[in-house]
């Protein structure tokens, strides 16, 4: 057994042989002697950095709302276009990527995405108008969406199984770490400089990230195939497997109950319960906060007593802030911000045992094409989920928001049935035979 905290370069013991035995955690990739191993936390580290560029390219967008209402006097119509743009974007290249992208290693893979990614920022920052505004946002989304389905499959080949709730956490962490960090930082720069400034920073530290990840990220190509695969059989493989089907059913209502809810939360706390627009960042800081340590306490409660166990738990409390968070009315800033926090702990948190969960429920040579398809359909449920919210909720001559309440029990009535369809999810150990 490798020490703690290192492992071998491919941690998955589903990709073991039959003559190997399925319980051996080091496995020869063709890249190195399969008895070398490397650190966990700097790969960690890497793909966390990643996450967390992509997080906040999103996030960043939606506090720059009046300045482009002033700029390019859009309409909230239009302004809603450039925020599911990218979510849309991410979700149809995904798709048609996800034939292909079994087909590379996935750290060189990560690191043309970033350059990618990177090209996208500066496109943004050099936008001169809406429409071109647009076009950045919907690229950035093709690289963005593209990011986060390799760090994650990268997690599920690298990470062995018992810590890897825990990484999954640690990664994840990155959007409290956005939330907390990232969002003031970048409203600092674009109000002491330009609204430009922020996509000029992400994209540096895009840059930084891929020498990192050049000199960190071990090769990652276990999972390539010797032949090459049709993409119909490619299809029915991921497509045809009930277990599959079960996996992106899941993400999908966890998703699309979340951008119920998500997108509006900062809008109605001003309009509905009487939080003044500067103190929205309290908002973005206490929730990110404290969501950032909850995040890897989660992780650990996932790897010690399983992602079923631990999604049931977190999925049921989080029906408790979904709902308090769109019936609230006028309430003291302690009262908002104690529903909005509660909401991104355990909302956000809900997450990690559930990309544990289905992680470990593909094999892993079709491990970086469903997860490509699994970040298609979560950007794409994302995306109809705030349609739907959108369409559903009136703003009266007075500026209050109807019907958001109806939004809260939508969302918990989703939640509810994603535990149940979780139970009908199987690790790859499971159907082998192998206890977890």
């Amino acid at each position: 057994m490798p020490e703690s905290g290192k492992m071998p370069l491919s941690a998955d013991s589903s990709a073991v042989s039959p003559e190997t035995g399925a319980g051996s955690e080091i496995i020869d990739c063709g890249a190195v002697p399969d008895t070398e191993t490397i650190h966990e936390w700097p790969v960690i580290l890497v793909l966390a950095a990643v996450q967390f560029v992509h997080i906040l390219d999103f996030m960043m967008i939606m506090p720059l709302g009046p300045v482009f209402f002033r700029l390019y006097d859009i309409t909230p119509q239009q302004f809603g276009f450039l925020v599911t743009v990218y979510t849309f974007s991410a979700g149809v290249c995904s798709f048609i990527v996800a034939f292909f992208v079994d087909r590379f290693d996935r750290k060189h893979l990560l690191i043309g995405l970033c350059a990618g990614f990177t090209l996208a920022m500066l496109l943004c920052a050099l936008s001169i108008n809406y429409q071109m505004l647009l076009c950045s946002r919907a690229i950035a989304g093709i690289f963005g969406g593209l990011m986060s389905a390799t760090v994650f499959s990268i997690i599920a080949d690298l990470i062995p199984q018992i810590r890897r709730g825990k990484a999954t956490g640690t990664v994840m962490s990155s959007f409290s770490f956005a939330a907390v960090a990232g969002m003031p930082a970048g409203l600092f720069f674009a109000s002491l400089l330009s609204w430009r400034a922020p996509f000029v920073v992400l994209a540096a530290l895009s840059l930084f990230i891929i020498l990192a990840a050049r000199r960190l990220l071990p090769p990652v190509k276990a999972h390539i195939q010797t032949h090459e695969l049709n993409p119909i059989k490619q299809l029915k493989n991921i497509f045809l497997n009930q277990n599959h089907v079960f996996a992106f059913l899941l993400i999908s209502m966890l998703m699309f109950s979340g951008y119920l809810v998500i997108p509006f939360i900062s809008t109605y706390m001003v309009t509905n319960v009487g939080m003044h627009v500067d103190e929205l960042p309290y908002l973005y800081f206490f929730g990110g906060l404290f969501s950032f340590f909850t995040a890897n306490l989660f992780g650990r409660f996932t790897d010690r007593y399983g992602r079923r166990i631990m999604f049931a738990i977190l999925a049921m409390l989080s029906l408790v802030p979904v709902l308090w968070v769109t019936h609230i009315s006028e309430a003291p800033l302690f009262v908002a911000l104690a529903a909005s926090t509660l909401f991104m702990i355990l909302v956000t948190g809900r997450v990690i045992p559930v990309m544990a969960l289905i992680t470990a429920a593909v094999r892993p040579h079709l491990r970086g094409s469903f997860m490509t398809f699994h970040m298609s359909i979560q950007q794409l449920s994302a995306g109809l989920g705030s349609l739907l919210a959108g369409s559903m909720m009136v703003m009266t001559a007075h500026g209050k928001i109807l019907h958001y309440d109806s939004v809260g029990i939508l969302a918990a009535i989703i939640t509810v049935i994603g535990i149940l369809l979780a139970t009908q999810i199987k690790t790859v150990e499971e159907l082998d035979g192998k206890p977890e």
